[in-house]
Parts: structure tokens; C-alpha cells; sequence
């Protein structure tokens, strides 16, 4: 069995929430969320989002978000769109990006990936 052909890109982006964030209360901070940042997720079907708390266990970030998508141009687009609202710099500070790229050694040598071997 060889890795499928497909390559889908993942990227961990690594936040911390400031200040401003933390002093809105948190029915506010899912207004936002819900009339800002869903509607540009919804325009980008093509990217799925997972989010993740690390506050309780680091120092240097306090969030993670994983996008996963097999289209860089629409992940590229809804970057643009986040750097325009309130949570890029503002609410969230974006640590680092940190692209990968999903089982590309196993679809490059055409052969099974780890994944598909450890199923």
C-alpha cells in the first residue's frame, strides 16, 4: 500500500492571547468570534480549523490553531482576511507559523506512510 497522492499541508499556528483579549467578557469574545472569524472560515470551505488551548502547560504561546487544507491559495486567502480584523495583533499575537505538509516523504518515495502503518 503506498501513501495516497494527495499532499495536504498543515499549519500550526501558534498564539498569544493579549490583554485586550482577556478584558472582554466571554459572551463578547464568542460574538466575535461567531460574527468575525466564523464568517470568513465559512468563505474558505476548502480549510478546516481546529483550535487548542496550551496556556496550562506554556509560557511562550497560549493557543494553537491547526489549518488543514489542500489548497494553499485558500488558506493563503483567509490569512488576509484574519490580518484584516481585530484577531491578528490586536487580540491574538501570532508567535509562529508552522507549515508541514502531511506524509510528503511517503508521496514523494511512493511508498506507505508512518501513519498508514501504525492504523
Amino acid at each position: 500500500m503506498t501513501a495516497t497522492t494527495e499532499l495536504n499541508h498543515v499549519y500550526f499556528m501558534l498564539l498569544k492571547t493579549t490583554a485586550s483579549w482577556l478584558q472582554i467578557p466571554t459572551l463578547q469574545r464568542f460574538e466575535f468570534i461567531d460574527e468575525i472569524i466564523k464568517p470568513i472560515l465559512d468563505r474558505h470551505p476548502a480549510v478546516k480549523m481546529r483550535f487548542f488551548d496550551s496556556e496550562a502547560f506554556l509560557g511562550r504561546f497560549t493557543d494553537v490553531m491547526r489549518w488543514e487544507t489542500a489548497d494553499i491559495k485558500e488558506y493563503q486567502a483567509l490569512v488576509e482576511q484574519l490580518r484584516e480584523t481585530l484577531f491578528w495583533g490586536t487580540y491574538f499575537e501570532i508567535v509562529e507559523i508552522v507549515p508541514a505538509s502531511e506524509n510528503a516523504y511517503a508521496i514523494f518515495n511512493e511508498v506507505s506512510s508512518i501513519s498508514e502503518l501504525v492504523k
